[in-house]
């Protein structure tokens, strides 16, 4: 399931571009004239809800004027995205979601109010967080192997986000390389789905490791492999899901800020260096590279041939599977 663009490519041309994005004159207060609002479309306490609130304080700082984070969950993100789509273009109203599962929504659903490719336009790329494939405590099973062969005694709830999400998308790929048997429980948000596994309502979840790794950690779960391509440095003994029987395997979020297609480029440039600011400072990146997380800056014009690259990459996904939403 490897990505057109490697994902050690897209890092290593986004390092290289933000520090060009730093030196860029925001001009902030030239247009900042009212609260920000962030929209973030899934419920608290996931990875983009995470970023979300790392990143408010300083740009309100830098901006001028109070940033204001809105969970606004439903419909796999899709009420939250629309608000914004229909918001007036001035920069005062901004989407923060995983831009990987944007990609994926025009191919899920067929029927959307809007067109993530024209109705939207990237300002800027923050973060990458390798999903975790990870059980409830109570599953006796301790790698891919083990899971897969539990699995086909008897099919094992699998949390996901929702339905066509990128971490259901994620866990298609591994069933398909593997042969396991999941039974997928749709939630709202990757909060929610990490709380019902906790519980023991689920026994699989495959989620951003921003937001699941602290569960590991305090052993509420117990991690079975990481979606990275090379195992990472904060949980070496973790092996890749790649390494554990789906050669090649490789997926994650992506968090970004996106704003209603239309923002004047100047706004769009000023928030872009802003933001790389932010999100590049040895704390917020400390914070970040405690759980998990790595700063991945894009300029816009990046951010585009990013979002296009993953649109095609997942079309061919959710086709193989027959996912379809309406």
């Amino acid at each position: 399931m490897s990505a057109p663009l490697s994902r050690r490519t897209l890092l290593a041309a986004a390092a290289g571009s933000a520090l060009g994005a730093i030196a860029l004159p925001t001009r902030a207060a030239s247009w900042a004239t009212k609260p920000v609002r962030i929209v973030v479309p899934y419920p608290p306490g996931g990875s983009s809800d995470i970023i979300a609130r790392l990143i408010s304080q300083p740009l309100s700082e830098a901006l001028g004027q109070p940033v204001v984070i809105e969970n606004r969950a439903g419909a796999n993100g899709n009420l939250g995205t629309d608000a914004v789509v229909r918001s007036a273009p001035d920069g005062h109203t901004l989407l923060l979601c995983d831009v990987g599962a944007l990609a994926i929504t025009g191919s899920v659903y067929t029927k959307l109010p809007f067109d993530p490719s024209r109705h939207l336009s990237g300002v800027a790329m923050l973060a990458y967080s390798p999903h975790m494939l990870v059980v409830h405590p109570s599953v006796p099973a301790s790698t891919l192997s083990e899971l897969v062969a539990l699995s086909k005694k008897s099919p094992l709830n699998f949390a996901v986000t929702a339905i066509g999400s990128a971490p259901h998308l994620a866990g298609v790929a591994v069933q398909r390389g593997t042969g396991a048997s999941w039974e997928y429980i749709p939630y709202k948000g990757g909060s929610q789905a990490i709380q019902d596994t906790i519980g023991g309502q689920a026994q699989v979840l495959m989620n951003g490791m921003l937001a699941t790794l602290p569960h590991v950690q305090s052993g509420k779960l117990k991690a079975i492999a990481v979606s990275k391509r090379s195992r990472m440095a904060l949980t070496p003994q973790l092996p890749t899901i790649a390494e554990s029987g789906v050669p090649g395997f490789e997926s994650g979020t992506w968090q970004g800020v996106l704003a209603p297609a239309g923002t004047p480029a100047p706004i769009v440039q000023a928030l872009n260096a802003e933001l790389v600011r932010i999100i590049r400072s040895p704390e917020i990146r400390a914070r970040l590279v405690a759980q998990g997380a790595e700063v991945a800056t894009m300029t816009p014009p990046e951010f585009k041939q990013f979002f296009d690259t993953e649109r095609a990459r997942w079309a061919k996904v959710v086709a193989e599977a027959g996912v379809r939403l309406d």
